[in-house]
This record gives C-alpha cells, structure tokens and sequence, in this order.
C-alpha cells in the first residue's frame, strides 16, 4: 500500500460519503474564494477574523503580500494549536479547508505564480459594481463568503482561523461563541479601518464607511452560514390542544395524509387532561390545518414552529 493511500485511509478517506465531503468542502472553498478575492479584496471591506487580518496586512505592504498566502501562513500556528488543544475535531478537514480557501482567493485574484492573466476582480462587472453599485459589490460578496463557509461547516470542515481561538476561548475561559466571534472580529474590522484610513487608501470613500460596511458584511455572511447549514425551514410543526381532539386526528390522518403523536398533557389553570396532538406538515399545509382545526373546535389551542429538517415518510431529506 503506497504511502498516500495509507495517508487517506487513515483519515477515513475511503468511508462512505467522506468523499463527497471532501468535494464539498472544496466547492465551499472555492465559492468563499470567489467572494473574497473577487468582489471585497479590492473594495476593502474587511471581514472579521484571520481573512480580515491577511487583508489588513496585504494593505500594509502596498498589495504585495497576497491575501491568501497570508491567511494560510497565519493559519497554520493556529491549525497546530488547535490540534493540540482541541484534539481530532481540527483534523485533515480542517487543513483541507483553509489551504483550499486560501488557494482559491490568491488564484481568483491572478496572485498565483503561472496564473496572474487570471483578475476577476478586474472583469468589466466587478470594475462597474466598483463605482456605480457599491453596496451590490459587498452584499454579493457578503452572500458568496457566507455560502462558501456554510458549505464547509456542512459537510464538516472549518477554516480554522478565529474558530480555533473561539474554541479555546470557550474551553479555558467559558466565553461563549458568539461574544468571542464578536470580540474577535470587532477588533479586526477597527484594525482595518484604522490601517485603511492612515495609509490613505479609501480612495473616494471615507475609511469609516468601509468599516461599517465591513460590519454589515460580517452580519450577511453569518446569517447566510446559518442558512446554509440549517435549511430554509421547509416544514411546519404544530401542537394542538383540544377537546376535540379525537375528530382533529381523523382531519390530520384524513385530510392531509399526515402522521401525528397524541401526547397525555394536563392544563396548569384548568386541572384538566386531554390528549395534545403534535403534528407535522408542509408550508403549504398550515394555513389549511388550522382552519379547519378552527372549525372544528373553535376554542382549540395551536403553537406552529418552523422546521428546517424532518427525516420520515412524506418528507424530503436535506444533503
């Protein structure tokens, strides 16, 4: 057995779907890439974390330091501390990751020796983007990165970066996740703006609006990595309460073709029992199930949730 095929085995290359996963993850990588090395290195708008430091330092050294080159470089020390101080959950995924989105963002950008004729960002879109539709520049940017990272977390990769040190934030000091990425990211994104704004490189716009924009950047991603990785919600749950509750499971098995759980509960103000009835359906459906739930018990009670996933007859698996 050759070296490299010990290599992949060991990392549970050849498991089922671990390379389907791999795929992903450098589809991820390469749409984060085209998001940031395209549309916000040269729009300098600065996302948070490792990215946003490696964009600050290619603008201190006059755009010599390529972006990519640097988060992967930056990325490594923090790579092998996570390692050590997390264990396997930053693993060969990991690195695949950060060196694929660091690729990418240098290649897409024309930094990558062999391949400089390669400038997206100088394609006549993006240069018209650039002075006529900022704010489409940085949302279309925002939303590439977003999906390119919920890509990778997906399917079980990270980028490492400040997910290490938000890790190991929460692990030694009890920070919570979303104040450590805040903390991190505000930093970075003041550093930028301060860096952008001394060295006079805002062109025609005020450093400070760069800089809000490069919050409004980090709040679109985030939100995006979120829909990515739960799922537009698809479904719709309810629980109904009710002294019909008999006639509203026929309506639920008759009508709409659904399954449903009928739950012994008690009423705190009442004292009374009755079965709950929990239900799920399709966006579609709901409008449907509570008039008629209405109709048939006018005093019923209903509590409809969103549901992003439902593993089960009728429904759809997400990937």
């Amino acid at each position: 057995m050759s070296s490299l095929k010990k290599f992949l085995t060991k990392h549970g290359f050849f498991e089922k779907g671990v390379f389907r996963d791999y795929c992903f993850i450098i589809i991820g990588a390469f749409i984060m890439g085209l998001g940031i090395g395209v549309f916000l290195v040269n729009a300098k708008v600065v996302p948070g974390g490792v990215t946003g430091l490696a964009m600050t330092i290619h603008y201190l050294s006059g755009n010599k330091l390529p972006v990519g080159l640097m988060i992967w470089i930056f990325n490594i020390p923090l790579f092998i501390w996570g390692v050590l101080e997390l264990g396997k959950q930053f693993g060969f995924r990991t690195f695949v990751g950060f060196t694929m989105s660091s690729f990418f963002i240098d290649f897409l950008n024309g930094r990558v020796p062999g391949f400089h004729n390669i400038r997206l960002h100088e394609s006549p879109m993006i240069v018209n983007l650039m002075e006529h539709d900022f704010m489409m520049l940085v949302i279309v940017g925002g939303v590439l990165l977003g999906v390119g990272l919920g890509i990778i977390f997906k399917f079980k990769g990270t980028t490492a970066g400040s997910d290490v040190v938000v890790a190991v934030m929460q692990k030694k000091m009890g920070i919570k996740p979303g104040h450590a990425f805040m903390i991190i990211d505000s930093i970075v994104i003041a550093l930028a703006g301060v860096v952008i704004y001394l060295r006079g490189l805002a062109d025609n716009r005020p450093a400070l609006t760069l800089t809000l924009y490069a919050f409004f950047l980090v709040f679109i991603s985030a939100r995006i990595v979120d829909v990515i990785i739960e799922g537009f919600d698809y479904a719709r749950s309810a629980m109904i309460i009710s002294n019909r509750s008999d006639a509203i499971a026929g309506i639920i098995t008759r009508d709409f073709s659904r399954g449903g759980t009928a739950l012994a509960a008690r009423g705190l103000y009442t004292n009374q029992s009755r079965d709950m009835l929990y239900t799920v359906v399709s966006k579609k459906e709901i409008v449907n199930l509570v008039d008629k739930v209405k109709n048939e018990d006018p005093n019923a009670f209903i509590i409809v949730n969103n549901v992003h996933e439902v593993l089960g007859e009728g429904f759809r698996p997400r990937i």
